[in-house]
């Protein structure tokens, strides 16, 4: 069965863009039905209305009801944030959950947490004095960049860094890592077990083979 994402976002998209382009060379995985955002006027929404694909603007992004009858619409099977700004409602983190994924740009536990977002986070990397830096992929619970850690990836800090080129090196990481850990989710090869934690598969390390140049990876936190 081929998964159906809705991919949940708030400004320009490029991890939307990213898992878009991973998976047109793979649609009998999966293929992103639906782009969800809570503003009519990010770019990421007025190139979905541009193309004619499947968008929906959330008025009241707490309305768990609407936001569950869309998805259910549209048939969607798993959820990815990509730069989403705000909280998933918890009936809809329940009703999807092991299903709801997201991308942090910064290794957490650290730098996360409600209004660590942008650059932000990497303002907060650099000035902790951090010698590396990169992203997370997690699955998504009530609490803002809490959820279990699946896979994360790492980029060296510069000492002439400024919050502008770390950001930079942080995307080469995150359009890496993030679609390969939601192919490894729809493909079973990553799951949440009952307790809360990850569950991986002897051959969930497959999928994050093969990084660029100055970008490691790991499974788990």
């Amino acid at each position: 069965m081929t998964a159906r994402l809705a991919v949940f976002v708030s400004g320009g998209g490029s991890n939307l863009q990213a898992i878009q382009s991973y998976f047109d060379r793979r649609r009998s995985v999966a293929t992103v039905a639906l782009t969800v955002s809570n503003s009519a006027t990010c770019g990421a929404i007025a190139r979905a209305r541009e193309s004619g694909q499947p968008h929906v603007v959330l008025n009241d992004p707490g309305d768990a009801d609407r936001i569950l009858g869309v998805l259910g619409d549209h048939h969607i099977t798993h959820i990815a944030l990509a730069g989403y700004l705000k909280l998933l409602p918890a009936a809809v983190v329940h009703g999807f959950r092991g299903r709801v994924v997201n991308v942090h740009p910064a290794l957490l536990p650290k730098h996360g947490g409600a209004g660590m977002y942008g650059h932000r986070v990497h303002a907060a990397v650099l000035a902790a004095g951090e010698g590396s830096s990169g992203c997370t992929v997690h699955f998504v619970d009530t609490e803002y960049d809490r959820g279990a850690i699946i896979a994360q990836a790492s980029v060296p800090v510069l000492a002439d860094d400024s919050p502008q080129t770390l950001a930079a090196r942080v995307l080469v990481a995150e359009h890496f890592l993030y679609p390969r850990a939601v192919h490894a989710l729809v493909a079973a090869a990553v799951s949440l077990d009952p307790s809360g934690g990850v569950k991986l598969t002897s051959g969930a390390a497959q999928y994050f083979s093969d990084p660029p140049a100055g970008v490691s990876t790991r499974l788990g936190g």
